[in-house]
């Protein structure tokens, strides 16, 4: 199927020091596009992939599972790594729970994670998926949770039951995981957030083994805080913890 032409991947040149993006579930490329951007002119070398059935269609996504988009992003993991002397990941939601795996497979490799609204958790009305997903193939949207009016996030119109069950286990396996993340942390949480709970971020917080730990309060944006009101806290303090760690 087509990829949408705002989900296309993007990558850049740059120095030793490389940065990988994760965007979020039925998101795509788009919602980390500028970050990435004001990364990559800062002098980083850049790897925003599109994650499997994302950016095409949400009946696509469907016929796809945790496994696809974790198997995308170690794939841009490791090229960075073979041609990169150090290597941050950053995440957006669902990218998070991807982050903090690759952190959890590749301790000694991953040099510091920036995390956004992570998801590895949702709200209590998740619990219904499981069952859900057997007899319907959709439900509503939950994209583009963005306080700053006519910012869209483009995201698909429906969220796939069947893909959202199985994002809901891959939960599972990063949270009975997270002690073996033992690197730097950057985490942003908008102080209101419709699509995750702010437990999820405490979850993370209080069962990861790094002692470096950094938490900002965004006020002002919404889940996609990358687009919203406060991206520019988000970029502008995401170089400063690169900058910081790799020297």
């Amino acid at each position: 199927m087509q990829v949408s032409d705002f989900a296309k991947p993007f990558q850049a040149d740059g120095g030793p020091v490389g940065v990988l993006f994760c965007h979020g579930f039925t998101g795509s490329p788009w919602s980390l596009l500028e970050w990435a951007q004001v990364t990559a002119a800062a002098g980083y070398r850049v790897s925003l992939p599109r994650l499997p059935g994302h950016g095409t269609s949400w009946q696509e996504l469907n016929v796809t599972d945790w496994r696809d988009w974790y198997g995308a992003a170690e794939q841009a993991f490791l090229e960075l790594r073979a041609s990169c002397d150090t290597v941050y990941v950053t995440g957006l939601s669902m990218g998070c729970a991807l982050a903090l795996r690759l952190a959890e497979k590749y301790p000694d490799q991953v040099a510091g994670l920036v995390l956004v609204n992570p998801a590895v958790m949702g709200y209590p009305k998740m619990m219904a998926v499981p069952i859900l997903q057997l007899f319907r193939a959709s439900a509503k949207a939950i994209g583009s949770d963005i306080a700053e009016p006519g910012v869209q996030e483009l995201a698909y119109a429906r969220t796939p039951l069947k893909a959202a069950n199985s994002m809901m286990r891959m939960w599972v396996d990063v949270r009975a995981c997270l002690d073996l993340v033992g690197c730097p942390l950057l985490i942003f949480r908008s102080a209101t957030d419709h699509v995750v709970p702010a437990a999820s971020t405490a979850f993370v917080i209080s069962h990861v083994s790094s002692d470096m730990i950094t938490e900002r309060i965004l006020e002002r944006s919404y889940h996609v805080a990358t687009m919203d009101r406060d991206k520019e806290q988000i970029f502008t303090e995401s170089l400063q913890f690169f900058a910081e760690h790799s020297a």
